[in-house]
């Protein structure tokens, strides 16, 4: 993975940048030296845990109670509720932190004025061009294959519209969750690349409980999130990535209508399937969980090298 920016790169990377992108998204610079964890930095961490994911638990307790979500199928009605609440108690409590530190949210990769701006409609189309070239490899082996068109009218639009509420609001929680603030308060004391290997790793063993997941799909779930956190270093925002991911998941669970860790949803535009051993097809965990999404990964974090040439996110925010 890419290195430490250069002195003056940040400002450099701020005048260069195009107009797509918007303005440079960091304001802070890099410190070669580690900020010492103050009472008043725990306190704040308490506080953005505490929003994020102790506040929402009541909700979901809730919902799980009045859903009665399956174990092997998943619906727009029975996934936007939750996740729509745990990406807002994430987002607040990104918000709240960064008025308790007096900090834009520049700072933690999410400055507003992109929110849904080109960063994220260009991370749209690698998600979905990467999930595609994981079947389309697939397919010229023999092993996938669309069986027929699920839906079609006015239902395309709806399910399409339907799914991508749901798979963006499961972006926002979880790019916020574990490459927002996190990431940020944990740069500051171990540096960038160490920060997100342990966030990455986290990231993996909060998918551990997914129905029908599997060791490669573990693995890949850990590779992405390490994608995502050198996408994020290259072009200062989360934003490549949430677009990224939320194309990603739409494009696996709606579209070509796979299993997503072992869950495949209702209202898909595509009936298709798969035939091979689990560790070349993915198996229960669908695509995601093939030896092909780990090169196809490993390949796209080299496209982003040559898309993002340099670090913008500093290796350790002061």
């Amino acid at each position: 993975m890419p290195d430490e920016p250069r002195p003056g790169l940040i400002e450099q990377t701020q005048n260069n940048q195009t107009s797509l992108a918007g303005s440079a998204p960091l304001s802070a610079a890099g410190s070669a030296q580690p900020r010492a964890w103050s009472r008043a930095d725990r306190n704040r961490l308490l506080v953005w845990g505490g929003i994020a994911f102790v506040l929402p638990v009541p909700f979901l307790l809730v919902l799980h109670h009045w859903l009665r979500r399956s174990d092997s199928l998943i619906t727009v009605q029975s996934e936007l509720p939750g996740k729509a609440i745990i990406a807002c108690c994430v987002l607040l409590a990104t918000w709240i932190v960064s008025r308790l530190e007096k900090r834009p949210l520049d700072d933690y990769g999410a400055p507003l004025r992109q929110a849904l701006g080109a960063r994220v409609w260009e991370g749209c189309a690698w998600g979905f061009a990467m999930l595609s070239a994981i079947l389309l490899v697939l397919r010229a082996l023999g092993q996938f294959q669309i069986d027929s068109v699920a839906l079609t009218g006015g239902a395309v639009l709806r399910y399409a519209l339907g799914w991508a509420v749901v798979f963006l609001a499961v972006s926002l929680g979880e790019e916020f969750s574990f490459r927002g603030y996190l990431l940020f308060v944990l740069s500051r004391r171990r540096s960038f690349w160490p920060a997100a290997a342990i966030l990455s790793g986290a990231f993996g063993a909060a998918h551990l409980g997914n129905h029908g997941e599997n060791v490669l799909g573990i693995a890949q779930v850990v590779l992405v999130a390490l994608v995502f956190c050198f996408a994020i270093r290259r072009t200062g925002t989360l934003w490549f990535a949430v677009g990224f991911h939320a194309a990603w998941d739409w494009a696996e669970t709606f579209f070509y209508g796979t299993p997503d860790s072992g869950l495949l949803g209702a209202g898909r535009f595509l009936n298709t399937s798969s035939h091979g051993p689990d560790w070349l097809t993915g198996g229960s965990a669908g695509p995601e969980g093939s030896v092909i999404a780990l090169i196809v990964l490993l390949f796209a974090a080299l496209l982003i090298h040559f898309r993002f040439p340099k670090a913008i996110y500093p290796d350790r925010p002061v």
